[in-house]
């Protein structure tokens, strides 16, 4: 449900407008050095504030509760948790009779019936992304010198970022985008067929990223296009290294040697400030919905560092289980 992981298993927990969010990470090693600081530059990278992205501000500074002592992980849990204090949830009371169209407002009543948090998207909002990324950092950590670099290809479907973004703003739309990750310095042999593959586990991983609706590794679709000949990626080294990386670094589940090389398609935020209509659980008739709060014109812009803190995770607990790396992180 809320835990991913075999043997670096963390979990989420809060609520968009709640007292806090954060995350619990089992299976760390010992050892590793941790601080504050540490988390500094991806949290940059994911926070809002710069043009296309929610006005909401929040400080996000890391309160570690638990399996750090003298900067350095003991190997007990990890608790990370964030304080939410830039809420405003007022804006959200009509969407509980009127959900909006392509978001889990209605999915998630259904499910809890009605019980659920439903401001700010509750524990269905991108806030809880947070904790993701907190534990990315840790991650990165594990599997140096493996480097998950993500970056963001086109929003709006151009890749004239700040044109589409400026469009979308004064459309006063939201716009989707695809962000591409490469993991280098991969070692030759993780992943495990046929379930626990690195596709099958990368994918499960990503697609627990809010607004994620598609991935592809190396060519992906574009292979369904090409002939054998075309798509296979000749062999020029014993170590795996190929002419070509149209599978990704990934052959039956398992590293080739080559980057990982994955896509994916990330949907425009649901909220606009554009009416639209929507079905009315009291009544049974449709109405016109004006949402109002703060929200992302393009989520894509704040994505790559989450998709590199997903991946980071998923390699971390490959590398746990093949021993291909430490569990006990020495002092040096």
């Amino acid at each position: 449900m809320n835990t991913f992981g075999a043997i670096f298993r963390i979990s989420l927990f809060g609520e968009s407008h709640g007292e806090s969010v954060g995350v619990l990470i089992d299976g760390c090693p010992a050892g590793i050095p941790l601080k504050h600081s540490d988390f500094n530059t991806d949290f940059s990278r994911r926070r809002s504030g710069a043009k296309g992205t929610t006005p909401r501000k929040e400080a996000d500074i890391p309160k570690i509760m638990s399996g750090v002592f003298n900067e350095r992980t003991t190997g007990a849990p990890v608790m990370i948790m964030f304080e939410n204090s830039n809420t405003r949830s007022r804006d959200y009371s009509n969407l509980i009779e009127t959900p909006r169209p392509g978001h889990a407002d209605f999915t998630a009543q259904q499910k809890f019936g009605g019980y659920q948090d439903y401001r700010g998207g509750g524990h269905f909002s991108g806030r809880l992304t947070l904790g993701l990324v907190a534990a990315g950092v840790i991650a990165k950590k594990i599997i140096h010198p493996l480097t998950p670099e993500a970056r963001l290809l086109e929003v709006g479907g151009s890749s004239d970022i700040d044109a589409a973004v400026d469009r979308a703003i004064e459309a006063e739309d939201s716009i989707g985008g695809i962000v591409e990750c490469t993991i280098g310095s991969v070692p030759l042999a993780l992943g495990e067929p046929f379930f626990a593959s690195i596709e099958a586990h990368m994918s499960q991983m990503i697609f627990s990223i809010p607004a994620i609706k598609g991935i592809e590794f190396g060519a992906g679709f574009r292979a369904a296009r090409m002939c054998g000949s075309e798509h296979n990626d000749n062999i020029v080294s014993t170590d795996g290294i190929t002419e070509t990386n149209h599978a990704g670094g990934i052959n039956g589940g398992i590293s080739n040697g080559n980057d990982i090389v994955f896509r994916v398609a990330v949907k425009p935020t649901s909220s606009t400030h554009q009416a639209q209509k929507t079905m009315n659980i009291s009544s049974g008739k449709m109405e016109v919905l004006k949402i109002e709060g703060r929200h992302d014109t393009c989520i894509a812009l704040r994505v790559p560092v989450v998709v590199e803190a997903a991946a980071a995770v998923v390699m971390a607990d490959f590398m746990l289980q093949a021993q291909q790396t430490e569990k006990i992180f020495n002092q040096k």
